[in-house]
């Protein structure tokens, strides 16, 4: 690419490109020498690692979701970024403004009373290896562009597979293969694009109109965003009806019946998408009744595992994937609840060469390695949508380093055991009821509602006020909602690293002070 023809002044004037070259030694660029000098590195560094070790330090002192409104932050900054360091400690002064600007707008994941969403779980550990991958800063997206890189992720998605217990036939080490990616739905994206090419490849391209794919309608919506990224008319999205009496999981007869009509109709089944641990209810699909379904018409079955996957370290949660040998896909997120911090989704392929041949890429003369040539290496560029990627692996290789698979069984655990005893609370006020079996560290409850309230849209609106009033308390917690069959729910959803039993004890009482007192409020309405 050609350079600009000129450049501009610190006043904002156009300045020939010819003479800002040959400038004099008053008037050349700044050095770039200090962007990564040693020095001045580990002095910054010190001042973040002092700041986030204050930050959890200082949790409690945040209201988990901040009282904000749109534009606060916009308001207090500057229209456009500075020409010039601000001051001689720029990045100091910046550090500032992260603690008294940024953090006071923040939903702060990480806190112990943080019990809206499925956690983005972290340890000093998976904190470290992201700064060491960070500091790295490679871009591993063949072997000879960073052979270790691509190893180490080989041999990581080998180990953690084997650490969930998952079959042979996905991990390296059996024929198949895993990566690294950064979210769920990249994941699916590219188990639909292999199950996408390998059926048109039969059947003909000019027929990706009458591709349909199945998922139930508690399955993340993540899916349906992937199919339309991968050319499936939404209209070929079927979304199968799940009941409470079967604790809200797809029904292998549900689904035979379903593909059946597709067939009939003259269309093509191509992909289901089965979910352990669904995001509203952590419901768990069966997966060897649904496998046997789809193996009648030659359908791709993806398992998303994306927060419950975790919990197959635990031996206990292993019969929840019974059947998965026959999978064509299986993914989770190491970064939800396994210690890893954010953007570290694990895919396991059983036929790796479908991925490489749907996503892969002509390698240009600039990507070749004399070393590799001859040898079966793994690109992993051609296992995902990006070309540029980053160096996960080291992170998880860390954390199974240093907290090993024991370890994470406790983390797990401890997690279930709190979930175990908010249940417990629940059940033992009458006022409340759980409205889902919780299988994982996950609580789905409601107030019952007064019987002259009147159907279910008010009881809808009283729980809708309760969690209203729940996340408005200055000390917290912060809860979430689900809307299944119609019917509102309040989930509560234990996983942050700094959770412990005090936390949820305290949660509870919040939530049986705010019901008391809006149950007294109806009273006093209906006396009036």
């Amino acid at each position: 690419m050609a350079p600009p023809s000129h450049f501009y002044n610190n006043n904002g004037a156009p300045q020939d490109a010819a003479s800002y070259l040959h400038a004099g030694p008053g008037n050349a660029p700044p050095q770039d020498s200090c962007l990564l000098d040693a020095d001045e590195f580990r002095r910054q560094g010190h001042q973040v690692i002092d700041f986030i070790a204050d930050y959890y330090g200082r949790m409690d002192d945040y209201p988990v979701h901040p009282s904000v409104n749109p534009g606060f932050l916009r308001r207090q900054l500057p229209d456009k970024a500075p020409s010039r360091p601000e001051s001689s400690d720029a990045f100091g002064a910046a550090l500032r403004d992260v603690r008294d600007l940024i953090l006071p707008g923040m939903t702060h994941w990480q806190s112990a009373r943080h019990f809206a969403h499925f956690p983005a779980s972290s340890s000093t550990v998976g904190a470290l290896g992201e700064a060491l991958t960070a500091g790295i800063n490679s871009v591993p997206f063949t072997w000879a562009a960073s052979p270790a890189a691509t190893e180490l992720e080989m041999v990581v998605v080998d180990w953690l597979g084997k650490a969930l217990h998952l079959p042979e036939s996905l991990m390296f080490c059996g024929g198949g293969g895993g990566t690294l990616l950064g979210t769920t739905c990249e994941a699916i994206l590219c188990a639909l694009v292999a199950a996408r090419d390998r059926k048109l490849a039969d059947i003909g391209s000019g027929r990706i109109g009458d591709l349909v794919v199945y998922c139930s309608d508690q399955t993340h919506f993540a899916f349906r965003k992937a199919a339309h990224i991968a050319g499936i008319h939404r209209d070929n999205c079927r979304e199968i009806a799940t009941y409470r009496d079967d604790m809200f999981a797809l029904s292998p007869a549900e689904l035979q019946a379903t593909m059946q009509a597709d067939v009939d109709a003259g269309l093509v089944p191509l992909f289901l998408c089965a979910t352990v641990g669904t995001t509203q209810t952590t419901a768990v699909d069966p997966i060897r009744g649904l496998c046997a379904v789809a193996a009648t018409h030659g359908v791709w079955v993806h398992v998303d595992a994306a927060y419950a996957g975790s919990a197959l370290v635990c031996p206990e949660f292993r019969h929840l994937i019974d059947g998965a040998e026959a999978v064509d896909s299986f993914s989770m997120n190491a970064h939800k609840w396994l210690l890893a911090n954010n953007d570290c989704c694990a895919l396991w392929v059983k036929k790796p060469a479908l991925l490489v041949a749907a996503l892969g890429t002509e390698q240009e003369y600039i990507l070749k390695d004399a070393a590799a040539e001859g040898h079966d290496v793994v690109d992993y560029k051609d296992w995902s949508v990006t070309l540029t990627r980053r160096f996960r692996a080291l992170k998880l290789w860390l954390v199974l380093r240093c907290y090993g698979v024991e370890g994470l069984r406790d983390h797990i655990r401890a997690h279930v055991r709190m979930a175990a005893s908010f249940e417990d609370m629940v059940k033992a006020d009458p006022r409340f009821q759980v409205m889902a079996k919780r299988q994982f560290a996950l609580v789905c409850f409601r107030l019952r509602a007064p019987e002259e309230m009147g159907g279910p849209k008010a009881a809808n609106a009283l729980n809708r006020r309760l969690l209203e009033e729940v996340n408005a308390a200055c000390s917290g917690p912060y809860m979430s909602s689900a809307n299944v069959g119609g019917v509102y729910m309040l989930r509560c959803a234990i996983g942050s690293t700094l959770t412990e039993e005090r936390h949820v004890r305290e949660a509870w009482t919040v939530v049986q002070n705010v019901a008391s007192s809006l149950l007294a409020k109806m009273e006093m309405h209906e006396d009036y």
